[in-house]
Parts: C-alpha cells; sequence; structure tokens
C-alpha cells in the first residue's frame, strides 16, 4: 500500500557538532524510507553494491562451510576470519587518512578491483582442487589489507552521494542492501553447493565487482578538493585517534561497539559448527540461518529508515544492543531449526537498530574534514576488534561449546550495554548539575 502521510519537519536545540538538527514531526511516508534515492549518485551505488555484495554474502557462506568441510576445526573458523579483518588493525588509519586525502570514488575504484581479483584467484584454486587452509588465510589476509582502505572510503562516501539530512536514511538504506544481499547471497550459496559446487559462489562474486565498478564510473561528481592539513601522513592518520580521545560522545560510542564486536557480532564465526553439530544441518539448512538473520537485519535498516528521525538514537542503540543478546542467549540453548530462524532474525534487527543509529550519530558529529579518518577508526574497531571476537569464539567453542560461547558473548553485550547507558546518565545530570 502507498503510503499517503505527510512529513513534516522541525528545528531541535543544536547537539554537541553546534549545527542545529531537525526531526520529523509529522506523519511518515515510503517517501521519506527512500529518500536518499532522490540522488542519482546514491541510486548507482546503492544498485551496484547491492549486486557486489550478494556475491560477498555467496563467499562468506561458501568459505566458512569449506573451510568447516576441510578441516572439521572449530578453532580454524576462527581464525580464518580473524585473518580477513585482523589487517585493519595496522592498514585502517592509513585507509581514513587516504579517505580523506584523495577522492573516495578514486579509492573505491581501485579497492573493489582489487577484491574482484582476489575472487577470481579464490574461485580458481577452489575449482582446481588444490585450495588449503593455509591458502585460504593468505588470501582473506589479502582482502583484510584492501578492506581497511575500502571500509573507511565506503562509509565517508556517503554524505557525498546524498546529502547531510537524509544521512540517516542512506546510512539505513545501505544497511538494508548489506542486509538483503545477506538474505539472497546464502540462499543462493546454499543451492549452489548442494547442486553444483563450491567454486562457483567465488567465480560469481567476482563478477558481481563488475557492477560496483559501472556505478562508481558513471556518477557526476565535483572536482575534489583535499583538505589543507599540517604534517604529513602518519600525523595526520594520529589526529583521528585524538580526535575520538578528546570527543567524549564519539569516544562512548567506540567502546561499546568494540564490547558488541568483540563479544556479541563474533558469533556468526561459529554458525557452521552450530548448524552442522548442534541442529544437524546441511548446506541447505546453513544457509537458512544465515538468511533469517539477514531478513531481520533487513527489517531493522527499514524500520531504522523510516522511523529513525523521530527516534531518540538512544533509545534505538540501547534498545537494539539488548534486544540482539536477548535473542541470541535464547539461540544459543534451543535446538530447533523454526524457533533458532525466528531468534536470529530477532538478534539481526538488534544489531541493526545500533549499528545504524551508532554510525549516524558518529557521521553528524564529525565534521567533514575529519571523516574519513574518524571512520577509519570505526573500520578499525569493527574489523580490526572481531579477530579477537573470531579467536575468542573459537577457542572458547573448543573448550566450552559452542552454544555456551554464544550465550556467554549475549551476557557480555547485555551488560556492557547497561553500564554504558549509567555512565551517559551520569554525565547528563552532571551536565545538568553544572548548567
Amino acid at each position: 500500500m502507498k503510503g499517503t502521510g505527510i512529513e513534516r519537519t522541525a528545528n531541535v536545540p543544536e547537539d554537541l557538532t553546534g549545527r542545529p538538527r531537525r526531526v520529523v514531526t509529522g506523519a511518515v511516508s515510503w517517501r521519506r524510507t527512500f529518500s536518499a534515492f532522490q540522488y542519482r549518485n546514491y541510486r548507482l551505488y546503492f544498485w551496484g553494491q547491492l549486486v557486489s555484495l550478494i556475491g560477498t554474502w555467496m563467499t562468506n557462506t561458501a568459505q566458512g562451510w569449506l573451510v568447516y568441510q576441510l578441516t572439521g576445526s572449530k578453532a580454524l573458523l576462527g581464525v580464518v576470519a580473524a585473518a580477513g579483518t585482523a589487517p585493519m588493525l595496522f592498514f585502517a588509519t592509513w585507509g581514513g587518512w587516504a579517505a580523506d586525502r584523495f577522492p573516495k570514488r578514486s579509492v573505491l575504484i581501485w579497492t573493489q578491483s582489487a577484491m574482484m581479483i582476489l575472487a577470481f584467484v579464490f574461485a580458481g584454486l577452489v575449482g582446481s582442487g588444490l585450495i588449503r587452509p593455509w591458502e585460504i588465510i593468505v588470501l582473506g589476509l589479502c582482502g583484510g589489507v584492501v578492506m581497511a582502505f575500502d571500509m573507511p572510503a565506503r562509509q565517508s562516501f556517503v554524505v557525498e552521494i546524498a546529502s547531510r539530512e537524509d544521512l540517516m536514511n542512506a546510512i539505513s538504506l545501505n544497511s538494508a542492501m548489506f542486509n538483503g544481499a545477506r538474505i539472497i547471497g546464502p540462499a543462493i550459496a546454499g543451492f549452489l553447493m548442494a547442486k553444483v559446487g563450491i567454486a562457483l559462489c567465488f567465480f560469481i562474486d567476482g563478477v558481481s565487482f563488475l557492477a560496483v565498478l559501472a556505478g562508481l564510473l558513471m556518477m557526476r561528481l565535483p572536482a575534489h578538493r583535499p583538505h589543507a592539513a599540517a604534517g604529513g601522513a602518519l600525523a595526520q592518520s594520529l589526529e583521528g585517534f585524538r580526535y575520538v580521545w578528546h570527543h567524549i560522545r564519539v569516544r562512548t560510542i567506540f567502546i561499546l561497539f568494540a564490547i558488541v564486536g568483540i563479544f556479541g557480532w563474533s558469533y556468526s564465526v561459529l554458525m557452521p559448527a552450530f548448524a552442522r553439530d548442534v541442529l544437524h544441518l546441511g548446506e541447505q539448512g546453513y544457509g537458512f540461518l544465515l538468511g533469517a538473520s539477514g531478513v531481520g537485519a533487513l527489517l531493522g535498516a527499514f524500520t531504522t529508515a523510516t522511523f529513525g528521525a523521530g527516534v531518540s538514537p538512544r533509545k534505538l542503540a540501547f534498545g537494539g544492543v539488548w534486544l540482539f543478546s536477548a535473542m541470541l542467549l535464547i539461540f544459543s540453548f534451543n535446538r530447533n531449526l523454526i524457533i533458532a530462524m525466528l531468534c536470529l532474525a530477532g538478534s539481526g534487527f538488534g544489531m541493526m537498530l545500533f549499528f545504524s543509529t551508532s554510525n549516524t550519530t558518529v557521521q553528524t558529529i564529525v565534521p567533514d574534514e575529519m571523516r574519513g579518518r574518524v571512520m577509519g577508526i570505526w573500520a578499525l574497531i569493527f574489523g580490526g576488534m572481531i579477530p579477537f571476537g573470531s579467536l575468542e569464539a573459537g577457542a572458547l567453542a573448543h573448550y566450552l561449546g559452542t552454544s555456551a560461547t554464544l550465550g556467554i558473548g549475549a551476557c557480555i553485550c547485555a551488560l556492557a550495554a547497561m553500564v554504558t547507558l549509567m555512565i551517559v546518565r551520569r554525565r547528563d545530570a552532571q551536565l545538568a548539575a553544572a548548567a
């Protein structure tokens, strides 16, 4: 049914950015849900990324199953996942500097081309039957280096192809695109693995990068004007850390994000083991589990895109973490496929509320000239802390079992959100008393 609501906006007090903000005060319509689509560059970016991400999720699904099929090791699942993101610990800040220093579109063209080549190499090795676990780890490390430069540029590029006013909507639609691919990709991969073979998943991933490259090349963007900055590349990169450390709101968001990334998001690393050993599923059942999580995250992204401007970011963020934790805790001790899929859908919904809201809040706070470097630190946390979570999850599952590991992680995430909320409320009380 087509929405007919009329959107009205009102000015609200400035936040810590010093910039006036607008919130929705009237009815919300489907036009508001897809408001970022009014920008041609964003439409090109969205559809190209959607095709590419379907291929990426096919690779992620096939890779986890391939590793567990080759080795049967839960610990190695964690090692492989860590290898794909560990390079961000060392290169994400440089990626943030590159995003501020060079045209973001140019950075993305180079990174997407590099990932396309890696996907074709992966497909060739798997198709030849010569693939070995150490080769998967090496390819993961190479992909992690590329991702360290890709993620800061991609995150900070959104405001240039949409607008600051529609930033929450654009980021939420990006999340919807990511999770739409997360539904489609694993489902296709599960079918292909069962009927054709794993190698085709990696080949299709390589071909899918052509869509995002075409979208980037078709965009019409103004000439790039780098911001004047003192010092060399290292000094400029470290400036991002100084900014985050001295900005209490950004620092608080990043700390909670890191804890959830380590102890919560790493649950996906154990999905192959949980599907096969706990629920006794095959390739298609494993794809259904990942797809269920994607459905919940997709609904969460559309919820944020539609109502995010009219609901307190604090309620969305903390409510999202607690919903994610509760669903993951129930999932960890469940043995029924239907209940498992419902729990994963709920956890995906909660995670997306937290992710979209915190990402938008950070990008709204940060000035334009610092956005790339701050999002480089975001990428460092997102991709650099998760290796610790992957290793922690793999090792703990080896000794305590998969279910106990997932349950412990859920409890830690819920407790971290509770402590963070107490700190935020105490800070608010201090500011009110000082006013």
